[in-house]
């Protein structure tokens, strides 16, 4: 009763910002143990609405109002907010609505936030999340007029972490996956994100949330994911300012290195000034990084 308390709350605060459907990830939440669901959506002065508490995955689905006759992109948005909360329409719901403009098709994820007492292994809570998140897309894709061959993910910040940490260790199934639908996204991107856990450019929260205040060398390389850039790592567009204080830009800079050693094709692009968690619009400049993205999509042939 709680939990079925707790996503029709969720449904009724997101129809206020025109959310198409909300949908559980899963029947029975792998890698979880009793606990009351204490979900909480606020909204700040900021305006920003931001989800704390999050035990019970969903996944938003944004449809383009535009139908196609050919089945078309879709990418997954993860929203930031350091494995800590989730800034849900600064940097999922209102992205959505963008994306569809362009005739994409977005599915908001609302990921699990790691808390011991809800999860048995809080560290990988939230990569599970991502890889069921790609093989809920794949499975219905006809449903939503999808091509498999097309579909992405998208981060900000830590979402920008969950993001390039799926797009790394796609082949490292946490879930079951009997049909054996690839979680690798076709193509990734990646907005001012946490990319590494090392001591000189990963974000401390971040890191902390995730696999603790003392966490071992094992696993700060395991979740720094600029260690684990390969040929098949999916191509990337990251974004990000140079005065970002919280999460240093070394950490774009050293995995779209790693992805040009690598033979990725990737694309950068640098503010000069904006800080972090700008969202959609850095305020400093005129340039609208979704411009940009939007060039590179149609340039992969994704678009």
């Amino acid at each position: 009763m709680t939990r079925l308390f707790c996503l029709s709350a969720s449904l009724f605060f997101f129809s206020m910002i025109h959310a198409q459907t909300e949908i559980a990830l899963y029947k029975n939440v792998p890698n979880s143990q009793p606990a009351v669901n204490v979900e909480k959506a606020e909204k700040g002065t900021d305006g920003i609405t931001r989800i704390s508490n999050v035990s019970v995955p969903t996944i938003m689905v944004f449809q383009p109002s535009a139908k196609s006759k050919k089945p078309g992109p879709a990418v997954v948005i993860c929203p930031g907010g350091g494995y800590a909360i989730l800034a849900f329409d600064h940097e999922g719901t209102q992205v959505a609505q963008t994306l569809n403009e362009w005739g994409m098709t977005a599915f908001v994820l609302k990921y699990r936030l790691p808390d011991d007492r809800a999860m048995v292994d809080k560290s990988i809570a939230p990569l599970q999340d991502a890889e069921r998140a790609m093989q809920w897309v794949r499975e219905h894709a006809k449903e939503y007029n999808v091509d498999i061959h097309r579909v992405g993910i998208m981060g900000f910040s830590a979402g920008g972490h969950l993001a390039a940490t799926l797009s790394t260790h796609y082949n490292d199934p946490l879930i079951n996956n009997p049909r054996k639908i690839s979680f690798r996204p076709d193509f990734s991107v990646l907005v001012y994100p946490v990319i590494s856990f090392s001591d000189s450019i990963g974000h401390t929260g971040s890191r902390n949330n995730l696999i603790g205040k003392s966490p071992s060398q094992k696993m700060i390389e395991r979740f720094s994911n600029e260690l684990h850039v390969n040929k098949n790592t999916p191509p990337a567009f990251l974004v990000h300012a140079k005065d970002d204080k919280t999460v240093p830009w070394r950490n774009s800079e050293d995995y779209y290195e790693a992805l040009l050693k690598n033979g990725v094709p990737a694309k950068v692009y640098y503010y000069e000034a904006g800080g972090h968690g700008f969202g959609l619009h850095n305020k400093t400049s005129d340039v609208l990084w979704a411009g940009l993205l939007k060039e590179w999509l149609q340039q992969q042939h994704i678009l």
